[in-house]
């Protein structure tokens, strides 16, 4: 457990970046009467430690706001499935099933899982 004194002197990032968020965002954090934060990613392929690190840098930065304010925090995730398909990863079945659908937004590439409409809404369900 971190106490105040110490959180008044760290220099990790989540406490200076959550310092500057309610100094510079003041204003608009006033406005709505909470803090907004939001984080996404591409699911152009299986969920990986890059998926990870982006949701789990934003949830370091909503603990570090916590102890700081008691604001409410909503955190808006993003999925950008109208990416188009770079390439076939190495890692799923039927690779033949994306080969003519290179560049295409995931939300038309056909699941190579054959489970869901397309391969974004795959990876998208793998995320919940």
């Amino acid at each position: 457990v971190i106490d105040k004194a110490n959180i008044e002197k760290t220099n990790a990032w989540p406490f200076v970046e959550a310092k500057k968020i309610l100094r510079e965002r003041k204003k608009y954090i006033d406005q709505k009467g909470k803090i907004i934060l939001q984080t996404g990613y591409g699911p152009s392929g299986l969920p990986h430690i890059g998926t990870f690190g982006e949701v789990a840098r934003t949830s370091m930065l909503v603990n570090a706001l916590n102890k700081l304010t008691d604001l409410p925090k909503e955190i808006i995730t993003f999925s950008d499935d109208m990416d188009g398909l770079r390439k076939i990863p190495e890692n799923i079945p039927n690779k033949d099933l994306l080969k003519n659908n290179l560049h295409k937004p995931l939300t038309v590439v056909p699941d190579p899982f054959k489970k869901f409409n397309s391969f974004g809404e795959h990876n998208n369900e793998m995320l919940k």
